[in-house]
């Protein structure tokens, strides 16, 4: 079963950066997500923009751009300027007064759009987007800081969003406490892709190859 695997670059090591790059791409990550936090939007600050513009730099694979910021329209050029043609920019369509302008941005600079959906953001409220958009980051936790315990209500609204996924022409992807059991259960249900933290990636005093491998390796 094919489905994309993505590393949650504010739970790697800062000490080794360019050495984490590294062995993530030759274990076989699929791209890198890059968590921007500007302490308002959510309670917490964590990467920055010149942590993203290091990891551009340093990676081959495609970056995955999650903009926990309020009013992203504001700053967009910030970071569209530090990132490749093919890279995924995912927004919080609450932190923003007018979402669609900043998407277009994005589309303009030949960024691959996407939305952030929290656990209290219900699919109604963003369905207007949803055609605009490539992918859906469904938010399992609620954002803002690493190793939270999973909202079991957030597993219906993948569901509504699988139902529409097709029509509309975008993909679902999961982030926050993703664990093997989640994949195995929405992976089969059509999830593309799975933010990987310190649920099942990063902490665990193996190479990250090994641990790559025994997820795609995951009996369905």
């Amino acid at each position: 079963m094919q489905f994309e695997l993505t590393a949650s670059m504010m739970c790697a090591n800062y000490g080794h950066l360019m050495r984490e790059v590294k062995e993530l791409e030759e274990g076989g990550i699929d791209s890198f997500h890059i968590d921007i936090m500007d302490g308002r939007f959510v309670p917490n600050f964590a990467m920055s923009l010149n942590d993203m513009r290091y990891i551009a730099g340093a990676a081959k694979k495609p970056l995955d751009v999650h903009l926990m910021i309020e009013h992203p329209n504001n700053r967009i050029p910030l970071f569209l300027d530090c990132l490749r043609q093919g890279d995924t920019v995912y927004i919080h369509p609450e932190a923003e007064y007018h979402p669609s302008t900043t998407l277009q941005s994005i589309i303009r600079a030949g960024m691959v759009p996407g939305i952030a959906v929290n656990p209290g953001t219900s699919v109604e409220t963003v369905m207007e987007m949803l055609r605009i958009v490539k992918k859906v980051l469904v938010m399992s936790v609620n954002p803002g800081n690493a190793g939270q315990m999973y909202l079991p209500y957030v597993g219906k609204k993948i569901i509504k969003l699988l139902a529409l996924k097709e029509d509309m022409d975008f993909e679902v992807y999961w982030d926050g406490a993703c664990s093997a059991d989640k994949i195995l259960e929405f992976a089969p249900k059509g999830v593309r892709g799975f933010v990987l933290g310190t649920t099942l990636l990063f902490g665990k005093e193996k190479p990250y190859g090994e641990t790559l491998k025994n997820i795609r390796d995951l009996r369905f």
